[in-house]
Formats: structure tokens, sequence, C-alpha cells
């Protein structure tokens, strides 16, 4: 009897393909040819307003509360439970902050009565969705829409009949302090104000982050590596995460997955809130009605956009916060310039899934796009003011279809679980 020798016959596996990871070398170069990109355009252009310190203030101003939203989906979704009502959240944040701080007469009472206030939001969530099982987008369209009609109730009950308040508005709130790096404002300014390539853009970027800043805006920023610590570092962030990635493994090994869930969605809220507070405090001043005007879905799709991880829904926080900065310095010479570095990354893309990633067809794709915005780029030399209104919206359409094929969201996340599955 002949023995056959299986090995030999058998194929061999194709190499596993090497898997992207990111780290902060590779980050910052990642920063650093951005901002080439960025100052090549605007010597072509002539539009300096696209890396002058005070596009990157108010960019940095515009990111916060959308940074917010996004951390708290992340806390929310890594749990299991989805968070589609950051947005009423976030109004419930606005109304409360407004409140707190004209109450008690410091801005500071508003921060902590805007968290207050997210976090009741993330509780009537949490009780819908964990424990009686509603599903998690009815629920989160739900908070929305109450969320809109107890601040306009709350409005008319409060707000009426105070000096500078009505059934819209508040009255003015008190700001909070903000401060700057000393000795080193004018050198930069002045450094910026030279327009050298790529040494006037980095003086202006370093403006932006170091002139005038909130103590809220640092407040929120800590809050990021905070959260990463607290999520991947801490044996309390690894069962909240296993309850979104299998919920009835995690019960079997003694967690409680409707205490985690409900930990999480609160927390979830509270950051909403919080960046809610941010819009009615920092960045107004005053309390109105609309004030969020969609920021919540925007730091949701910021999330979506960072694959669930603190420091990529920053950088989409950032992205989204630049763009809708623009439209309000040079407008349409400012998104024309842009037209140029959106064309650069995106041939800077197209190489890259060509020679690392080996697919041609993303590698096709995203040439032919890069071609077309750079045809668009050439043949004009403003954009109407009206698509510069529509750049936030349109930068979240484009950065989740370019980063969908490298998320993985957390495997329980959305999917429905009642305690004792595991027996």
């Amino acid at each position: 009897m002949t023995v056959t020798d299986v090995s030999a016959k058998a194929p061999s596996a194709p190499p596993a393909a090497r898997r992207f990871k990111l780290n902060w070398q590779i980050a910052l170069l990642g920063v650093l040819a951005l901002l080439i990109m960025m100052s090549l355009a605007r010597v072509v252009t002539g539009a300096n307003d696209i890396t002058s310190g005070g596009t990157i203030g108010a960019a940095i101003g515009l990111a916060v509360p959308i940074g917010l939203a996004a951390l708290g989906g992340l806390w929310s979704e890594r749990s299991g439970v989805v968070n589609i009502g950051l947005e009423g959240m976030m109004i419930l944040g606005t109304w409360c902050g407004a409140w707190g701080a004209i109450t008690f007469g410091t801005p500071w009472a508003g921060v902590v009565a805007g968290a207050v206030g997210g976090a009741l939001g993330g509780l009537l969530h949490a009780i819908a969705t964990v424990t009686f099982g509603v599903d998690h987008i009815i629920s989160g369209v739900a908070i929305t829409l109450l969320g809109q009609g107890v601040t306009q109730y709350l409005s008319k009950l409060v707000f009426v009949g105070m000096k500078g308040g009505g059934e819209t508005q508040s009255p003015r709130i008190p700001p909070i302090e903000a401060i700057s790096v000393p000795g080193i404002g004018a050198p930069l300014r002045d450094l910026a104000n030279t327009h050298v390539f790529l040494l006037s853009d980095l003086a202006g970027v370093l403006y932006g982050v170091t002139q005038n800043v909130s103590l809220f805006t640092i407040l929120a920023i800590l809050l990021v590596p905070l959260s990463f610590y607290l999520l991947w570092r801490t044996a309390f962030g690894l069962r909240l995460r296993s309850c979104g990635e299998s919920p009835v493994a995690a019960e079997s090994l003694g967690v409680n997955v409707y205490l985690y869930k409900y930990l999480a969605v609160v927390v979830s809220g509270a950051l909403a809130g919080l960046g809610g507070a941010f819009l009615s405090i920092v960045a107004a001043g005053i309390y109105r009605e609309g004030q969020t005007g969609g920021r919540g879905f925007i730091g949701l799709a910021a999330m979506i956009f960072g694959n669930w991880r603190p420091g990529g829904l920053a950088g989409g926080a950032l992205l989204f916060g630049y763009t809708d900065a623009l439209q309000l310095r040079q407008g349409g010479t400012s998104v024309h310039a842009l037209l140029l570095v959106v064309a650069l990354l995106l041939a800077a893309f197209a190489v890259y899934q060509l020679v690392r990633q080996h697919r041609n067809r993303a590698a096709l794709i995203s040439g032919v796009f890069a071609v077309l915005v750079f045809a668009v780029f050439a043949v004009t030399t403003t954009v109407p003011e009206q698509f510069t209104s529509f750049t936030p919206h349109l930068t979240t359409l484009l950065v989740l279809s370019l980063a969908s094929q490298r998320l993985r969201m957390p495997a329980a996340d959305g999917l429905p679980y009642r305690k004792g599955q595991a027996t």
C-alpha cells in the first residue's frame, strides 16, 4: 500500500497580508505631509487663511463639541449600545449649561449642569435599551425629539421674563477664562505673516494651539487620553469593552453586563452634554434653540471615521472642525484652495492602495476622483457660497466612504442582550 505524501501536494497557504499599524511616529509624519500639502496649496492659490492662527484656533473651537459627542459615542458603543441620541443629549447639555451658569453665576456650574443634563438623557437611553430591550435606534431618535421638546418648554418656563432671555434663547452667560502661552504669541504671529513656505504655516498652527485657548477646550482635550487610559489600560475598561464584543462571554466570567452598559451610556450622555454646554457657554456665550445644528450626528460620524478609537475620533473631529472653520474665513477662496489639498490627498491614497494594499480597483477610483477634483480646481478661481456652507457635510460623506474599508465596529454593538443568556 502506497502512502501518499499529502503535505507535498497540499497548496501552500498564501502569505498573510500585513496589517497597517498606526503609531505616533507614522501619525506625526502624516501630519507633516498634510501640512506640506496645505502649505503648497497656500503658495499656489494665495489663500493665506488656510493655515493662519485664526483659522486653526477656530477649527479647534468648532472641533470640541464634535469631539465630545464622538467620545460619548465611543463609550456607549464600546459597551454594545448604539447611541443615536447624542444629538438630543447635546441639546439637553446646551440648555442645562446655560441655566446652570446663569443660576449660580459661574460658567463652571454650567459645565457641571450640562454634563448632568446629558447624563440624564443617557440614563433614559440606558433604561430603554438595556433594561427594556427597546431598539437602540428608536430609543436614540426618541431622545433627540424629547430633548428638543423639553428644552423648548423649559425655555418658556425659565428664560421668559429674564433680561435678554426669551422663548428661544437665554440671557448672556458669564464667560470661561482663556489662557495663552506667554512670550511666543507675537513672534509666531510675525513669522506667520511672512508667508514663507512651510515655516509660516507651522507658526500659524502653533499660534492657533497656544494662544487664547479656553480652559474648557483644554478640559475637553484631556478627556481624550483619559478615556483611552480608562478603556484600554484598566481592568474596568477591559470589562466594559468585553460587553460590547461578547456580553455572553463576559457574563460567564462574572461581569455584571447590565451595570457596565448603564455606566457607559450615562458617561456617554455626560460627554455629549459637555459638548452642548461648550456650545452655549464658550462658542456663543448664550443658549439658542437649535444651537447644536446636527453636531451630535457629525460626532457619530467622527467616531466611525476614528474606527471606535479615541485618537482616530479626535482626528475626525479636527477634520470636520477645520472644514467648518474655512467657511467662516475667506469662504470661497479658502475652500477653493482646499480642493487642491483634497486632490493631492486622493492621489496619495491611490498610490498607497496600489503599492501597499494591491487594491487596483480602489486605487483607480481614488485616482479618477483626484483628477476630477483637480480639474474643478484648475478651471475655477473660487467656490460658490452655497457650496462652502455644505463643505463640512460633504467632508463627512467623503471621509466615511474612504475609511469604510478599514472599519471594525464592536462585534455586539447594537445587538439585543438579555441577562442569563450565558446559561
